[in-house]
């Protein structure tokens, strides 16, 4: 990557119920600071126009058989497995785009995809009704790299549990983040890599969970890491989808 000066923004994005939730900082130094957004577009905007955003969403969409960027990420996290969802075809995330009128029609919706997604992998399988609320966020970005292949060079898919894994030594990490314990060893992690206390205990924003705050923390570490060369990405070299995006996660 290219020089940039002390003054250049880097963000580390994480989804979250009100939209997007954007960790942003600098090249070198401790402070970090958050905000919510509605749309992903609004991250590629923002005023601090960040070099590098590394962003919690599944990046390159396979037509069948999954990823292997997943197949990795899984194998790494161990009992964190779970926390990388099979990322099922682009025909399943894209067959049923909403809006849904009530919640009758959004559980025919999440089946008739759940079929697609079964009949395009192998072995077959479904989706949960969890990974099904995440396809309107994959589209969202989907479409955003689609319109502007430059975005591609600032634009990298990354994974929090994955980024912890590397933090903690290669090692997975045996509590949930959704625990006070697995919370605050992932807040002992991020300071260990430089950041301050402070930003990582304030209060989570509107519309975001304290858990949404330290991932999207743990993907602004990457983005700096990225940037500076630092950072590790699965599989190397990547596998391509059927429009071009690269398929691998960077930690």
């Amino acid at each position: 990557m290219s020089q940039v000066s002390q003054d250049t923004w880097f963000a580390g994005v994480d989804g979250c119920r009100a939209g997007w939730l954007i960790a942003f900082a600098r090249p070198q130094g401790s402070e970090v600071y958050v905000r919510v957004v509605p749309r992903f577009s609004d991250v590629i905007a923002a005023p601090e126009a960040p070099a590098i955003i590394a962003v919690d969403i599944p990046i390159g969409l396979p037509q069948s058989g999954g990823r292997e960027a997943d197949r990795i990420a899984r194998s790494l996290v161990g009992i964190r497995r779970s926390s990388v969802f099979p990322v099922p075809s682009r025909r399943a995330i894209f067959a049923e785009l909403g809006p849904f009128g009530d919640q009758q029609a959004r559980s025919a919706a999440y089946r008739r995809a759940s079929v697609i997604a079964s009949s395009t992998s192998d072995p077959p399988k479904g989706i949960s009704i969890y990974s099904f609320g995440l396809f309107s966020k994959i589209r969202e970005v989907d479409a955003l790299l689609q319109a502007d292949c430059t975005r591609r060079d600032k634009v990298f898919e990354t994974h929090p549990e994955l980024a912890f894994w590397r933090l903690n030594g290669e090692c997975e990490l045996p509590a949930s983040k959704k625990s006070d314990t697995g919370l605050a060893r992932r807040r002992q992690l991020l300071m260990e890599a430089g950041f301050a206390a402070a930003g990582l205990s304030g209060m989570a924003p509107k519309g975001a969970a304290p858990d949404d705050v330290i991932d999207a923390i743990a993907c602004v570490e990457i983005a700096r890491r990225i940037h500076a060369g630092r950072a590790w990405r699965f599989p190397n070299p990547p596998e391509y989808d059927a429009v071009g995006l690269p398929m691998s996660i960077w930690v």
